[in-house]
């Protein structure tokens, strides 16, 4: 039967080297990550060389995936390639650049095959929330997966968009910032796999599903060219801080976790507002989030749950499953969602200590409340979710 536990997908069995099998429609899907310490400024544009190395979880594909279906058939007159059912422009140079790299290593006639892509994400595209690196990830995937491509596929992710290359594995995925000139070094690589730590929870808090005024490619080259609070980030901060977190999750220290993780978030948006002109990504509301976690973290005597935000307004709280409806009810109680789910009510003497320092209640702050765990790099799906009809056009789905 489907597994409800995919949101309906059914997950084939993961990589294993029999499915190295030419094939001439693929289905895959793959997660979002959200960065711990940020990525954030190029060394090199075109090639999306960073600054400095990163570190993200993979988040589970319940909640946030894109999923994709790539055909070739010597019918096909050209590329076509759809997003959210949507025709998009295949001139795009980093989607050229993604193609273009698999083909590469094809050596058989389906080299010269015409594709038909298709591809859904079940969140806001270019909302704050990591859409283009699970995108990218599972574009690369899948094509790689149709053509029988067996190579390091972080490379070509990272040609779609940086981020997109920690989204190839599942866990807590290193990017590493590499020095060499053709960027063959900067590549993702796992940490540690989703099973290390099972009891750290994820909410999303999402402040606005709309895209963002400066978007993140604009954003980093100006950064880049007028931050010098980049510069130190990247070669005094950033390095000791990969070892700190590294440390942090091998030794599965949440309090430890969480300070590197919204230390690492404030100079992130730091860095954005030390860019000329500033570049705004947090809203009211954002802060308000900041405020009333490190309201409640005091209280608590101790670090119960992180927050952290890309670039967009939309928070992320880290937390471990035992504190995880306490967290719920807090968030629940200042910045009331509508849900399905029953609540745990905040307990009258938390709400006290939070109403003395100053937490007020903001009601329709919020427009949805995800919950996600840690999850699994990319997945090959049964034949039957696929998004391609037998023509190779996208299915109309209801």
């Amino acid at each position: 039967g489907i597994n409800a536990e995919y949101g309906g997908f059914r997950p084939a069995r993961l990589l294993t080297s029999s499915i190295y099998k030419m094939s001439k429609a693929v289905t895959c899907s793959a997660g979002i990550n959200m960065a711990l310490i940020k990525y954030w400024g190029k060394r090199d544009e075109e090639l999306i060389l960073p600054v400095n190395s990163s570190l993200s979880v993979t988040l589970d594909q319940k909640t946030l995936r894109t999923t994709t279906t790539a055909s070739y058939d010597p019918e096909y007159k050209e590329d076509r390639f759809w997003l959210n059912g949507k025709e998009q422009d295949l001139s795009h140079p980093r989607l050229r650049n993604c193609l273009n790299s698999i083909r590469s290593s094809i050596s058989g006639p389906e080299k010269n095959y015409k594709l038909h892509i298709s591809s859904i994400n079940n969140f806001p595209t270019a909302a704050g929330l990591a859409s283009s690196a699970s995108g990218f990830a599972c574009l690369v995937f899948t094509l790689a997966r149709l053509f029988g491509v067996d190579k390091e596929l972080s490379v070509i992710a990272r040609k779609g968009s940086g981020s997109a290359c920690r989204s190839i594995y599942g866990g807590f995925v290193e990017w590493e910032k590499g020095d060499l000139p053709d960027g063959s070094d900067s590549i993702a690589v796992q940490f540690r796999s989703e099973d290390w730590w099972p009891e750290l929870r994820v909410l999303i808090l999402v402040v606005s599903a709309k895209e963002k005024d400066v978007s993140s490619t604009s954003g980093m080259e100006t950064t880049v060219q007028t931050s010098d609070l980049l510069k130190y980030r990247a070669s005094q901060i950033v390095p000791k801080r990969m070892l700190q977190l590294k440390e942090a999750i091998q030794e599965k220290d949440f309090e430890k976790l969480a300070e590197i993780v919204m230390k690492d978030s404030n100079q992130f948006h730091a860095v954005c507002l030390d860019t000329f002109p500033p570049i705004f990504y947090l809203n009211s509301t954002s802060q308000l989030i900041i405020q009333l976690i490190t309201r409640y973290n005091r209280i608590s005597g101790r670090f119960k749950a992180a927050y952290t935000f890309d670039a967009g307004p939309n928070a992320v709280l880290f937390t471990l499953d035992k504190d995880l409806p306490e967290l719920m009810s807090v968030v629940h109680h200042y910045f009331p969602f509508n849900t399905t789910q029953t609540q745990q009510k905040i307990s009258p003497s938390l709400k006290s200590d939070l109403d003395s320092e100053g937490c007020l209640v903001f009601e329709n702050a919020l427009q949805d409340v995800l919950l996600a765990s840690v999850g699994s790099g990319p997945m090959i799906l049964d034949p039957e979710n696929s998004l391609l009809d037998r023509d190779g056009f996208p299915i109309k789905k209801l």
